[in-house]
């Protein structure tokens, strides 16, 4: 039987998951629904959220495009730096780098996130 879309990104996503536990290193998490984009650095055993971020914090009509996202890695940036975190692994959950996704990153980066 073949996978739905939502289950083949699912299983990407465990597999990036189960790989980096064990390294036990913080990791910038990001989802995207089709209004919103959402990140979050979650712990290296990841049970503790340490800093979180989303278009709907900001407020803004239209978050659900590549300008919105670039905002949202701005802020994640702000938020690590804040909650003393400099090094973390991208977990893009699946997703494609590309879009948001990879204007997210492009922007944590920029604001002093090293992945």
């Amino acid at each position: 039987m073949k996978l739905s879309k939502k289950d083949a990104r699912l299983r990407r996503a465990t597999k990036f998951r189960a790989k980096h536990a064990e390294r036990d290193v913080e990791r910038l998490c990001v989802f995207k629904s089709s209004q919103h984009i959402y990140a979050q650095i979650i712990s290296g055993c990841g049970t503790k959220t340490l800093a979180s971020a989303s278009s709907i914090s900001l407020k803004m009509k239209n978050g659900g495009n590549v300008e919105a996202a670039s905002k949202v890695g701005d802020l994640i940036a702000k938020a690590a730096k804040k909650a003393k975190v400099s090094k973390v692994a991208f977990d893009r959950s699946g997703f494609k780098y590309h879009g948001r996704v990879k204007a997210l990153a492009e922007a944590a980066r920029e604001g002093g996130l090293d992945f």
